[in-house]
This record gives structure tokens, sequence and C-alpha cells, in this order.
């Protein structure tokens, strides 16, 4: 039991940094993409503060549980599977994320063979590429990488940024509804709304959730 128990405890603190590292990178790439492809900076943070794109966090950490089983099986094989849990997983994000803010950070409504433009054929197809790349050519260097950081000061590090994503996650919700209290010409009541006014305002949501966001 405790043998176990240790082994669980080893996980979390896996996958947690396998989350901070995927929403770093995720973030670094989307970034690059729009400066490339569009000519404009789009912060691409899930979050009002850092450079966390969740979405990414939290499909490393899936696709690391969910094929790291398969991943002996044949290219063709991992891509079906690996397909079909992209194509899930994002679907469920894009609900989550309307669910809770009201609204989702892409919309493939115009895109071939999409559902309801929270998923389509083109982006299931580069999950299944994403998920052979991953689990075969990426993931072995950062598990190493992971497994560097000296345990004492990640078990530290990993207190603080879990608290600190809490607190910036609760401020993210926060400034949405401000914001959409602004927008139908609501005026501050107290400080923190004059905050939220001044500093994550309807301009900075519009950057930061590639302009998806609404009032």
């Amino acid at each position: 039991m405790e043998k176990g128990s240790k082994k669980q405890k080893v996980e979390i603190y896996h996958m947690f940094w396998l989350f901070i590292l995927g929403s770093v990178f995720g973030w670094i790439c989307e970034v690059i993409y729009s400066l490339f492809v569009h000519g404009i900076f789009i912060n691409h943070s899930a979050l009002v503060i850092g450079p966390f794109d969740i979405c990414y966090g939290i499909c490393a950490c899936a696709l690391t549980f969910l094929l790291y089983k398969y991943k002996e099986k044949g290219n063709l094989s991992l891509m079906f599977i690996s397909f079909f849990l992209g194509s899930l997983l994002e679907y469920i994000m894009s609900w989550g994320m309307e669910l809770v803010l009201g609204f989702s950070a892409w919309d493939y409504s115009d895109q071939f063979l999409n559902i309801n433009g929270r998923v389509c054929l083109g982006m299931s197809i580069l999950w299944g590429i994403l998920g052979i790349v991953w689990i075969k050519y990426i993931y072995p260097y950062i598990e190493k990488f992971i497994n560097t950081i000296p345990r004492n000061v990640g078990k530290h590090l990993m207190i603080i940024l879990s608290i600190f994503l809490v607190l910036d996650a609760a401020l993210t919700v926060s400034a949405v509804l401000r914001a959409r209290e602004y927008s139908r010409g609501m005026k501050p009541s107290n400080s923190i709304e004059r905050f939220l006014d001044k500093t994550f305002n309807k301009n900075y949501l519009y950057n930061m959730f590639n302009n998806s966001w609404s009032d």
C-alpha cells in the first residue's frame, strides 16, 4: 500500500510538470505561428497572467497518459488512436470553455467535416500525427528533463505554482465577467473592478483569446 501511494505521488508530480511544460511550449508555438502567419502578436494564454496555454498542457498530460501504453505499436495504429482521443479532448475543452467563460477560443464552423465548430477533420488528422511525434520523439526527452529537476525543489515549486494557477484562473474568470459588465455600461464599484477595467480589460481579452471573446 505504501509503495502504491508513493508511486501515485510521483505520477502526480510528473504530470504536473508535464502540464506546465506543455502549457508554456504550446503558448510559444501559438505565438510564433501568429507572428509568422498573421504578422501580429496574439497572447494565446488561457490565463491573464503568464504564458500558459493550458489546453496544450491538458493535452500533453492526456496524450501521454492515454498513448504511453501504445507507444510500441505501429505508426498507423498510433495515429488512429491519437486521431480519436485528440478530437475528443478538443471537443470537451471547447465545450468546457464555453460552459465556464461563455465562448470557445476556436471555431471550425467553416472547416470541412466539422462537429459543432469544435472539431474538424483537418485538426483531427493533425492530432493523429501529433500523437506519433509526441509519444515517440518528444516525450522521452521531456521525461528526462523532468527527472533532472531536484525532487525537493520540484515539489516546492509545484506547490507555489499550483496556488498561483488557481488564483490566476480565478482572476481570469473575474476579468471576463467584469469586461462583460463594462460592455453593458456598468461602472466599477470598487478598487478591484477599477483595476480589472484598467489592466485586464476588453482589449486585453480580445487579444488573449484570439479575438473570439464576446460580450
